[in-house]
């Protein structure tokens, strides 16, 4: 409420305590620090408040006061994002969506869930699975993220290679606009008339509307299912790999890709059973029918051993591909042993160019003096280089945080994209500046308008302004010459 007085402070206090529960409504300090930050700890707010509505008739009144008293709202689900989309804005409430979390039904004629934004990930999955069905989306915070964050980023997961990310598994959204007018977007037919709005709402950060219902596509529980873990001597052998199998026409349902750092620290962590003396592993999902999987399981192999693999190990229990997994599922915390902090990157390149951006990486970790770990989803080149350094060390923030740009530069100049899935939040706005025109930025400022004229919804996130970008000049080029000119382009 920047430029209120204090007796309209108090008014909207005490507009929103008549519409809330008792404990729905937070404004002390000490209540309020525990929603300065998303996962993406480094940058830090207190809000205004913080309210806690139960339903979807609380969140329309809390987004109607808010109107009436020019408030800016910042959504917010379990807090597990990484690039501080979440963050608080000054003068602005958080919005959490965290009571909402009820499942409403869930359709085995038409496999699908209707669930409120609130619930998590993994509980979707857990509720269908004895009907026989589940929810593919499976990032790695599935066990806490909540599918209205997941929306909000469009979120992958290690198996979004053969079934998809957020967007290609959710049918229909309920939304509330900045006002509280409610919206019905997507349907569960095949296609709906007009433009795809549901598409556009996906990946948009809490800057188009406050998601309130999901309809949800869930699919059958594969019927047969292994893992390969293969080993390589190095890291080049291993992405090489990583395109031979999706060259050979090959879509395993997950294809993830550890380097010897990642390897070591998750071992240490769950005691999965991988080499610790590999340079890198291929954990390689296959399923489907009995005589699908024996097939494409003799490609596999076959084409790894044509690799390079050094080893491989086969997995067919489900408790040992379970364990296979946990390592894989725990190596952002495995890595967090090995440094007072860690900066997660994400950025998403061409698949034949893994081999020559994790080269460059790691003569950039050498330059820097930081060491990178490298977990990522290979299959589809959705890389998570995790920078280690120490916070305490001012030195080493900024040369994490220079680093990290510097990656994320490389990531558009071999065609890929500055984020895969943890969205753009405040932390990839300057990256922003590098990868789209001032003409591009400029039409999503338009669609951010259409939605919220007056722009309070989630300010400050995602897209940057133009002037930023000016300031930064950062637009595109560097006097005159664009970011690694020695690089083939698209």
């Amino acid at each position: 409420m920047a430029g209120s007085t204090d007796s309209e402070h108090a008014a909207f206090l005490s507009a929103l305590r008549a519409i809330l529960p008792d404990d729905g409504l937070l404004t002390q300090s000490e209540d309020l620090h525990p929603y300065e930050c998303d996962g993406l700890s480094v940058l830090r707010e207190l809000p205004l408040a913080v309210v806690l509505p139960r339903h979807r008739n609380e969140v329309q009144a809390v987004l109607k006061i808010c109107q009436q008293y020019g408030v800016a709202v910042v959504p917010r689900g379990a807090g597990t994002g990484l690039s501080g989309g979440a963050r608080p804005s000054a003068g602005a409430i958080v919005l959490s969506l965290a009571r909402l979390k009820q499942i409403r039904a869930l359709d085995t004629s038409n496999r699908t869930a209707q669930v409120q934004p609130g619930v998590r990930n993994l509980a979707i999955s857990e509720a269908a699975r004895p009907m026989g069905l589940y929810y593919a989306p499976d990032p790695s915070s599935q066990i806490a993220c909540t599918i209205g964050g997941n929306v909000a980023e469009n979120s992958g997961g290690v198996h979004c290679l053969k079934y998809g990310l957020t967007v290609h598994n959710v049918l229909a959204l309920e939304v509330l606009d900045a006002s509280g007018e409610r919206l019905e977007i997507g349907s569960q037919a095949p296609d709906s008339p007009g433009y795809d709005l549901l598409a556009l709402m996906m990946g948009s950060e809490g800057l188009l509307g406050i998601v309130t219902e999901c309809t949800l596509r869930l699919l059958p529980v594969p019927e047969n299912t292994l893992v390969l873990l293969a080993a390589f001597a190095s890291v080049v052998a291993a992405a090489d790999a990583v395109s031979a199998i999706i060259a050979a026409g090959i879509i395993p349902a997950g294809l993830e890709m550890m380097d010897q750092l990642a390897i070591e620290a998750a071992e240490d962590f769950v005691h999965a059973g991988y080499p610790r003396d590999a340079a890198a592993i291929l954990l390689c999902e296959l399923d489907g029918t009995e005589a699908e999987l024996q097939e494409r399981l003799r490609a596999v192999e076959k084409l790894l051993q044509r690799q390079g693999a050094t080893s491989i190990r086969i997995a067919a229990d489900a408790e040992t591909r379970l364990l296979l997994w946990k390592g894989r599922k725990a190596a952002f915390p495995a890595v967090g042993r090995l440094a007072p902090d860690y900066y997660c990157m994400d950025g998403t390149i061409p698949r034949k160019r893994l081999a020559e951006v994790l080269e460059q990486i790691a003569i950039w970790s050498a330059e820097y003096g930081l060491r990178v770990a490298n977990v990522f989803h290979a299959g589809d080149g959705n890389l998570h280089p995790l920078i280690l350094y120490d916070a305490n060390v001012e030195e080493q923030l900024h040369a994490a945080e220079a680093l990290g740009q510097r990656i994320l530069e490389l990531c558009v100049a071999v065609g890929g994209s500055i984020t895969g899935e943890h969205g753009v939040g405040v932390e990839k706005l300057d990256s922003m500046c590098v990868q789209f025109t001032p003409a591009e930025l400029a039409q999503m400022h338009r669609i951010k308008a259409a939605f919220d004229p007056e722009g309070r919804l989630n300010p400050g996130k995602a897209v940057p302004s133009l002037h930023r970008c000016a300031e930064l000049g950062a637009m595109h080029v560097h006097h005159g010459q664009l970011p690694f000119p020695g690089l083939e382009r698209f």
